[in-house]
């Protein structure tokens, strides 16, 4: 299990809301009742009575789509129309039901009818665009304001904020913010937190931090505990804990009590370090302030201690939380199975699975794919296939992550056919294959040397919409330098710029690799300068790729030269290069001061 995933999922929910459609239905139906006190239609029928009733139930209680639907056919039947905030709760109704295309629908019928929609309608059907991430039919409606000579409020520029941010696009959520506020609107602490929540979210922490600053200047709109949790778990996240502390410390100086999500995202980061002796204090300055652990504080401790090979420790801390009567949860278990998972011992970890099912938890898909990537990686194939199989019969749908796991476990053991049946059954289910799916089936066509049916799906991959990563790329690169096609890699990895795509180690490796097989030492000589200037630093398998063509190309003391250099700066040479320089050694072809200083680096 990836704790960044199971943790960003919890720090997204406690942390600021994405405005859900039930914030603005909130909003309505407080705002509504104000209408309720005002002086009924003159004309008030037996028909509207009812419809009154029918709606007072459906406030209360969430009604299937058919009915909200029939109620609306009535309600547009019923003369006099009713006023357009009866509407808007039906509408309300159905967008907690997630019928937003349902919605837009029932707004146009309402714009062909002539019904006057107020600003509560209007901002509620910009949150449905959103919604269906239809930005530029939401940013239509708030035209529909200034034409009808109303003012969009805070919750409307919110609301369209958090619609751009939902789709990744944090410019034009900034140019709303900045509209916002020329208009003369005030953004309040939601404005700023949704939009400090996506600039994090793109990993803009300084552009986060920056808002926190301008909410600092505003006179009523004072930063507080969810803002500073909403940045302190990015800075986490990203490995920025000294950052994240001095946050920490600010909410102090200002007189913002930290709560048991701030420890918790601060635990996090340093449990991602290993700073367990940081943990511990956190734990301490915890119970000093009164504050209790919950499920997620005990579940980080247990995830980082079984990601590090701590499982005795982890298995420590889970007996601690049952004795503090604190439930373990779906979480929880499956850190404890990925940490015995990743021993080896794969008993270990069904018996936790079992122990999560005899407590009556629901096991969802998370829980299985841990175990089946347990099984995978211990090439313990049949067992993933029977757990696989056995989620479809449990009623639990296997995700993306799910085959693309199993699919790898295929690949990794040659059985090729199978993984390409287990693809096209994905489709065929409803799952939809993204990149890093499409990555482990090609990596596994290619290392079992099937160049047409690699081609042939790339094509397919085509079909898919799906366009082909810097993964992608490395991938087939080095597969055709294996093949000695050295050639074909060059024209690829020079290809990759002009695709918009930016070489990491492993690519510019594979390349230096190519060159050094083929001789071209120069070559690869003047990729390694290129490499350094464009900030991507080698790592130890680049340069032992390096001193091995060095080696093999009859250029010892060039490769006796490097590594001269490298030793003194960690390097340590791979088992394939140690196995050359002692061959040489062994046959006095090279310096024996060399093999204490090898030694020494291992």
């Amino acid at each position: 299990m990836k704790r960044s995933t199971a943790y960003s999922c919890y720090s997204l929910y406690r942390g600021m809301s994405n405005l859900p459609p039930s914030t603005l239905v909130a909003l309505f139906t407080r705002n509504s009742s104000s209408f309720h006190s005002r002086p009924s239609e003159p004309t008030q029928t037996r028909n509207n009575t009812q419809l009154e009733q029918r709606l007072r139930v459906s406030r209360s209680k969430p009604k299937e789509v058919e009915e909200a639907m029939k109620l609306f056919d009535e309600m547009l039947q019923t003369r006099p129309l009713p006023s357009i905030i009866r509407f808007t709760q039906v509408l309300g109704q159905l967008a907690k039901l997630k019928q937003y295309s349902e919605v837009i629908s029932l707004y146009r019928q309402l714009n062909l009818l002539g019904v006057a929609l107020d600003d509560y309608s209007l901002s509620f059907i910009i949150n449905c665009y959103c919604r269906l991430n239809q930005m530029e039919f939401s940013l239509s409606v708030l035209g529909r304001f200034f034409k009808s000579g109303m003012e969009p409020n805070v919750w409307t520029f919110t609301t369209l904020i958090n619609g751009f941010l939902l789709v990744n696009r944090v410019p034009e959520a900034t140019e709303i913010f900045g509209k916002m506020v020329d208009s003369g609107c005030k953004p309040n602490v939601v404005t700023f937190g949704t939009l400090i929540k996506g600039l994090c979210i793109n990993g803009n922490n300084n552009g986060a931090i920056q808002r926190l600053r301008k909410m600092e200047l505003s006179p009523d709109c004072k930063p507080n505990v969810v803002v500073y949790n909403t940045i302190i778990d990015s800075l986490c996240k990203e490995t920025l804990i000294a950052d994240a502390f001095n946050l920490f410390s600010e909410m102090s100086i200002k007189d913002i009590p930290p709560d048991v999500i701030t420890f918790n995202s601060l635990i996090d980061g340093v449990c991602r370090l290993g700073q367990w002796e940081q943990a511990t204090r956190l734990l301490n300055e915890m119970a000093s302030q009164n504050i209790c652990p919950d499920v997620w504080t005990f579940s980080i401790l247990v995830d980082g201690l079984c990601k590090v090979g701590k499982v005795r420790e982890a298995e420590s801390v889970f007996e601690v939380m049952i004795k503090r009567d604190t439930v373990p949860d779906v979480v929880t278990y499956s850190s404890l199975m990925d940490g015995y998972c990743l021993r080896g011992e794969m008993d270990e970890a069904r018996k936790v699975f079992n122990l999560m099912v005899s407590k009556g938890l629901m096991v969802n898909v998370l829980s299985y794919n841990v175990l089946i990537n347990g099984y995978c990686k211990h090439k313990k194939i049949d067992e993933a296939v029977i757990l696989f199989e056995e989620m479809s019969r449990k009623g639990v749908v296997p995700n993306t992550i799910a085959y693309t796991t199993l699919m790898d476990g295929f690949c990794k053991l040659g059985r090729i056919q199978d993984a390409k049946e287990l693809f096209s059954r994905m489709q065929e289910c409803g799952q939809i294959p993204d990149v890093q799916t499409c990555a482990v089936l090609l990596d596994g066509l290619c290392k079992n040397k099937q160049l047409g049916m690699s081609i042939e799906f790339l094509r397919e991959m085509e079909g898919l919409k799906l366009q082909p990563n810097i993964v992608i790329c490395t991938i087939l690169m080095d597969y055709f330098v294996k093949a000695g096609n050295v050639e074909a890699a060059r024209d690829l990895f020079f290809s990759l710029s002009l695709k918009g795509l930016h070489c990491n180690v492993k690519t510019y490796t594979i390349m230096i690799g190519g060159y050094c097989k083929a001789g071209q030492m120069k070559e690869a000589q003047k990729l390694l300068a290129e490499m350094e200037e464009e900030g991507c630093f080698p790592d130890g398998g680049t340069y032992s790729i390096f001193i091995r063509g060095f080696i093999n190309n009859n250029e010892l003391s060039k490769a006796m030269d490097l590594i001269h250099q490298l030793v003194p700066r960690g390097f340590s040479a791979d088992a394939s290069t140690m196995e050359m320089i002692i061959h040489l050694l062994s046959r006095e072809k090279v310096d024996p001061a060399l093999l204490p200083l090898i030694k020494r680096s291992a």
